[in-house]
């Protein structure tokens, strides 16, 4: 069988793109040419129906266990098999489905401060026109409504940040010597140091990757009257473009997304006001977290948070707003 012997676990937002493409440089590790196939995330099928753009991004789940298992058909003798789904971590029932299929995988979780998180989250959905609510605050606090209604997990801006549940639940299933836990900081201010630290943990040898690539801006489209009629009018077509087949969708809603990116500025920083209203949903976890961990996150409490950003991009490391709706981290 050709299943992975590791996986990058978390979070969404917190460089795991990055570090997918930075491990899939070392020449003992093969990454799966999907970087995010999200397997685990189901039993079957994923759902038909939630938030504007799930439907599309739902067909993109390698949820048949050949195919997925096709993946790593490509991995040279001797190589160490690994993907990048930043969902496992956050998902109770995929960390079970991951123990009861590769039990001795090692899991790799990145953790970024999650008021940080949780605004670079919104930015990149808001950038692509999918996010309907114009303030990161106000987005929060329809959270639970949204989840009750089955939107997909990249919408629960506040819960992807409570990373002491996440893993308080994940060390009843694996030892803590399978978990390797670090900070987005980390990768951004010592990337070799830090890359190193993940090959020892997986088995092969450091010093061969040693940077971590560079990611493209995201725009920031401002609240005008003309963001608000192109960005119904694509959330619109996502939906239907979900109906056709192949690229068909993506290719309906293209035009409309260059036009929402035209004459844009660059990625709004979080004021501190915003992080005032953010933090009380984070508190209680981040001291669950410390304990966890036994590790110290007292700076995610205070008045600025963690506003580095990969090497050679703006703070939230993101993708180009076009690619939003594939929900890349």
């Amino acid at each position: 069988m050709a299943l992975p012997d590791f996986l990058v676990v978390g979070a969404p937002k917190a460089g795991t793109t990055a570090l997918y493409a930075a491990l899939d440089r070392h020449p003992e590790l093969y990454m799966s040419p999907v970087k995010e196939p999200k397997f685990f995330l189901t039993d079957g099928p994923p759902p038909a129906r939630g938030g504007p753009g799930d439907a599309q991004t739902y067909r993109e789940h390698v949820w048949r266990r050949a195919d997925y298992e096709a993946l790593f058909g490509g991995a040279p003798e001797g190589a160490r098999r690994g993907e990048a789904t930043p969902f496992y971590l956050y998902d109770r029932e995929a960390q079970r489905r991951i123990r009861a299929l590769v039990p001795h995988a090692r899991l790799v979780a990145v953790l970024r401060d999650p008021v940080e998180r949780a605004h670079s989250n919104w930015t990149h959905l808001w950038s692509a026109g999918l996010e309907p609510v114009g303030d990161v605050v106000r987005a929060c606090q329809e959270e639970e409504r949204r989840i009750a209604a089955g939107w997909a997990d990249f919408w629960h801006y506040v819960r992807l940040g409570r990373y002491g549940e996440q893993l308080e639940h994940l060390y009843t299933l694996f030892p803590r010597e399978q978990v390797l836990v670090f900070r987005y900081r980390e990768l951004l201010e010592d990337p070799a140091r830090t890359l190193d630290r993940i090959c020892d943990f997986l088995g092969v040898t450091p010093g061969l990757v040693a940077e971590v690539p560079r990611e493209n801006v995201t725009a920031h489209p401002e609240r005008t009257a003309r963001h608000r009629v192109l960005a119904r009018a694509l959330r619109a077509g996502v939906t239907a473009g979900a109906l056709l087949p192949g690229d068909l969708g993506v290719r309906v809603t293209e035009p409309l997304e260059r036009a929402l990116q035209r004459d844009t500025r660059p990625r709004q920083p979080l004021t501190w006001e915003q992080r005032q209203a953010l933090l009380p949903y984070f508190e209680a976890d981040i001291r669950l977290l410390e304990r966890v961990t036994g590790q110290g996150f007292d700076d995610w409490l205070a008045p600025r948070g963690d506003s580095g950003g990969l090497v050679g991009a703006r703070p939230d490391g993101q993708r180009q707003a076009r690619n939003g709706r594939r929900r890349a981290s």
